[in-house]
């Protein structure tokens, strides 16, 4: 190994360990939530895409963790900042952690991936840019990547709260 190679395989040791410790203390803090709450939930911990990533599941029924999502996801998106605001404390970094509640998250995705795949299959036929409607940052990149998969490329325009994806021809 060369000496860039072995400080490359350093640095990213290093990536990990301090996401997999943006996990712990985003697990902590969601933890001493859900006792608030005096909801039952288990805490899962990843790192997916360079981000620590942090779900909370239920074994029975995820009626009470719905309370935790919200409308459209609102009340999952506050707890994820107010999280990251949590690890931001402990170590002083700004934290990308992603936080999943009751698979919202991830049943978002799929849906979202379908719907750029869609755009995508749009404007290949037609030849036309296609306007998204407005959606979080979260949403736009999901969005972004499932374009960028059918070998088109897109462009997010408007201001926030109101930021909509534009798919465009090759």
């Amino acid at each position: 190994m060369t000496e860039g190679t072995i400080s490359a395989a350093a640095e990213g040791g290093d990536t990990l360990t301090r996401l997999e410790q943006e996990g712990e203390i985003a697990a902590d803090y969601l933890e001493g939530l859900l006792d608030i709450a005096d909801l039952d939930g288990d805490i899962d911990m990843d790192v997916e895409a360079d981000r620590a990533s942090v779900s909370i599941i239920s074994d029975g029924g995820s009626r009470d963790l719905q309370k935790l999502v919200g409308r459209d996801g609102e009340v999952l998106e506050a707890l994820q900042e107010l999280t990251r605001l949590a690890v931001h404390r402990e170590t002083g970094d700004r934290s990308r952690l992603m936080l999943d509640i009751a698979g919202f998250r991830a049943k978002k995705r799929e849906e979202l991936a379908k719907l750029g795949a869609k755009a995508a299959e749009e404007v290949k036929s037609t030849g036309k840019p296609v306007h998204l409607d407005p959606m979080t940052p979260f949403e736009r990149k999901v969005v972004h990547d499932a374009v960028a998969a059918a070998g088109l490329r897109s462009e997010s325009e408007g201001e926030e709260p109101q930021r909509f994806v534009v798919v465009l021809p090759a």
